[in-house]
């Protein structure tokens, strides 16, 4: 039986995501967490087979989160779910070790096939998902500034534009204020902006956020 862990900070998203996985004799949901933070101590505890993932959570978040839980000694396989399907975060969580991306809107049997797919060993990214990637690096005129950044420029771009402030980000992360600092000024050099507020704008031009981040 393939144990799951399920990380969401909704609780209506996890509800849903256990009753459809409930309807699968071969799937055994062993944990809930709402953050990254109980998503790794829980990993470390119950050793899941798959982590289905939130992308966008208070706290540490989903693709920091990721990154730990992928280097565990028995590493579960991961897959993330977001409502944000654009370039870079679909393509940075596949190449920090993550098995699958996918839509939160995506249809049951989706859900189920990229699950299957991946306690399988097969990477899986839901179709629109793989096609918004691949015309995004045909489309040379209008290039994602984001796909520029590092992993950690990444993670620290998506805590700022949360409103998350310098020294509740270095405590998240383990690091100094003074190293978030540094980041901060590295990706606004890299973006050519001067502030979080140009960072917000450019973030939702670019679609690696909403009015909602879910």
């Amino acid at each position: 039986m393939t144990k799951i862990l399920i990380v969401d900070d909704h609780e209506l998203v996890r509800s849903g995501l256990r009753l459809l996985l409930e309807l699968k004799s071969e799937f055994k949901v062993v944990a809930e967490a709402s953050s990254g933070e109980e998503a790794v101590r829980i990993c470390r505890k119950e050793a899941p087979d798959i982590v289905l993932m939130d992308v966008h959570m208070p706290g540490m978040g989903g693709l920091e989160a990721t990154k730990q839980i992928v280097r565990l000694p028995e590493s579960p396989r991961v897959i993330c779910l977001s409502m944000h399907t654009q370039n870079p975060i679909p393509s940075k969580v596949m190449q920090m070790g993550g098995f699958g991306f996918i839509t939160k809107s995506a249809e049951p049997e989706e859900m189920l096939i990229c699950i299957q797919k991946v306690n399988a060993g097969q990477k899986y990214v839901a179709p629109e998902i793989a096609q918004q990637v691949a015309l995004g690096k045909l489309e040379l005129d209008d290039v994602n500034p984001f796909d520029h950044l590092s992993d950690r420029e990444l993670e620290i771009t998506m805590k700022l534009v949360q409103g998350i402030r310098v020294p509740e980000i270095a405590n998240m992360l383990n690091i100094s204020a003074k190293t978030v600092n540094t980041y901060r000024y590295r990706l606004f050099d890299k973006l050519n902006i001067h502030s979080d507020v140009e960072l917000t704008h450019l973030a939702f031009r670019y679609k690696l956020i909403f009015s909602e981040s879910l």
